[in-house]
């Protein structure tokens, strides 16, 4: 099924096409990977809806990528909860262990690492959402034995795998 087949399939479950642009971005990132400007231009037209209207979601919510992002997206959370539990800690030692600055992809484009205003789970502070996981109660440890499993989760999948693979869960 294309692109276009599943977006038009899950659309066809709204009164609204405009009520269908969120899941017709997860088709789309499925599809590419992340969200860049032609394929938001597609997702308007395969809806019929203003392109800002997708401009506008594919921009405000964090599970949506307008540049490519690792296999792994990290995705601390800095809010208030979060960073009484020490989240500030964390984001350095992520820094420090994957050798890049938030914003920033590792070189072999397994991780991705981002702070997020907030995940909704301030009962597991600190948090950190992975895909469509959340991960909580964090501490260094923790972090690292995340960090391990999911470098092996990823296997001996080559570069060019990965800059090709959506990230798991999207």
């Amino acid at each position: 099924m294309t692109m276009r087949e599943k977006i038009e399939e899950a659309a066809a479950r709204y009164p609204d096409q405009r009520s269908a642009i969120m899941p017709a971005l997860r088709i789309a990132q499925r599809e590419h990977g992340h969200l860049p400007g032609p394929v938001l231009e597609e997702v308007a037209n395969i809806l019929g809806v203003e392109r800002i209207w997708i401009y506008e979601l594919a921009t405000f919510y964090t599970l949506f990528h307008t540049e490519p992002v690792g296999m792994f997206h990290l995705q601390l959370c800095d809010n208030v909860s979060c960073m009484l539990c020490r989240s500030e800690d964390l984001l350095r030692h992520l820094e420090e262990v994957l050798g890049i600055k938030k914003g920033e992809t590792t070189p072999d484009l397994l991780f991705t690492l981002s702070t997020v205003e907030c995940l909704g789970a301030c009962e597991m502070a600190p948090v950190m959402q992975v895909g469509d996981d959340y991960h909580g109660d964090l501490d260094i440890a923790r972090i690292d034995a995340l960090l391990d499993r999911l470098r092996t989760e990823a296997g001996q999948a080559t570069g060019a795998d990965l800059a090709s693979a959506a990230p798991p869960g999207e």
